[in-house]
């Protein structure tokens, strides 16, 4: 029996790499750094928790499994998921083509692998689907890298599109699926290579850790992930993994809320004359609104909105009550920041201005709370 995927995050023991004699609902916590070899009956050996772990195992079966991939490694942290991306994929003098709209952190780490190992990286518009052509027919692609919904322009790619050029011009395509998670999209169906993520956000749900995930399409890239997680280090340790397992089950019950409740505040948003811009994929004023419909099951929590003036938005964020200032998203709490001061201080304000971002933009990421409560705290707060 083939079953869908919200059955499969209800059952995560099942994906064990072997059977628990107790039983136990959640597959035990192997807390340990080492394994006596001569212990082992099994047909999987384990020596060291960096090179493999049991509980990490599962979790990274799991990933395989909704993702449609060949395997997947969890690493430490988000970003670290995509330094293993490169370090995996690019060599001396490769060349990248990005999103130009990508997140703070691969932005800086894009610009430490530029200047320490001569990578060349092109910035471009993704929903210039011509531009992308170009460069893919000009330059030596390597790799090709974006995330759907951007963050923070909140743009969507066309993912199947994007693939077929990047596999045309012999590129591998990888897709940052943090804000959508796959119980909304899975990018290796759209014909993308890599698909990766930080659990650290929705797929956790609950926010109390740090870490992410990788899915490669085929057993040779599996095969070089895995290799390269080992050897710089970049796997979860198992207690993380038990913690981001906790939040899993309730992953499209959580997401239909973040969307509701999302689009509930954006639309009262757009009705505020002190607004002059509202960016989400789920109203019709965005501009790639019809492709969100047929890309995504679900519209992530998170958008952005342009306040009348850099002042107001400052007064926003400090008197909001029941929204934290915090980066990040995809928690239970809600949340406000400006990009330009926090996730995304490492861009100049020129980038910034090139993708739509000002010292006036809010992203927000909605949470669980009752949302009439949400609106009054916007309300008190720009009073």
């Amino acid at each position: 029996m083939t079953e869908q995927i919200e059955t499969s995050l209800c059952h995560i023991s099942s994906f064990a790499p072997f059977d628990d004699i107790s039983g136990a609902s959640h597959f035990p916590i192997y807390n340990t750094g080492t394994f006596d070899l001569k212990k082992q009956k099994g047909d999987k050996i384990y020596d060291y928790t960096r090179s493999d772990n049991p509980t990490r195992e599962v979790l990274e079966n799991l990933f395989t499994h909704v993702e449609g991939g060949a395997g997947c490694v969890c690493t430490h942290t988000g970003i670290a998921c995509v330094s293993l991306l490169f370090e995996t994929v690019l060599k001396a003098n490769s060349q990248i083509l990005v999103e130009a709209d990508c997140y703070g952190g691969t932005f800086r780490l894009l610009k430490i692998f530029k200047e320490k190992y001569n990578i060349q990286v092109h910035f471009a518009n993704f929903c210039d689907v011509d531009m992308i052509e170009h460069i893919l027919k000009t330059h030596d692609i390597d790799l090709v890298l974006c995330e759907s919904p951007t963050n923070p322009g909140l743009k969507i790619i066309d993912l199947e599109k994007i693939a077929q050029l990047s596999h045309k011009y012999n590129a591998l395509f990888a897709v940052d699926n943090s804000l959508a998670t796959f119980i909304s999209q899975r990018p290796l169906e759209f014909g993308a290579d890599f698909s990766l993520f930080s659990t650290t956000k929705y797929i956790s749900g609950h926010g109390s850790v740090v870490a992410g995930a990788i899915v490669a399409k085929t057993k040779e890239l599996s095969q070089q992930i895995h290799y390269y997680a080992n050897a710089h280090g970049r796997s979860q340790n198992p207690m993380d993994v038990f913690l981001i397992s906790l939040g899993i089950p309730t992953l499209k019950i959580r997401m239909r809320e973040h969307q509701e409740n999302s689009i509930i505040i954006a639309k009262f948003l757009e009705e505020q004359d002190y607004i002059v811009k509202v960016t989400h994929p789920a109203l019709p004023s965005h501009p790639q609104y019809e492709l969100a419909r047929k890309q995504m099951q679900f519209i992530p929590g998170v958008f952005c909105v342009d306040f009348s003036s850099a002042e107001l938005a400052e007064k926003f964020i400090e008197n909001t009550k029941i929204f934290g200032e915090k980066c990040s998203f995809g928690s239970p709490d809600s949340r406000v920041e400006i990009p330009a001061k926090i996730s995304h201080a490492s861009f100049s304000k020129e980038e910034l201005k090139a993708i739509g971002i000002s010292d006036s933009t809010v992203r927000f990421s909605i949470g669980l709370e009752n949302v009439e409560d949400l609106i009054k705290d916007i309300e008190q707060a720009v009073k």
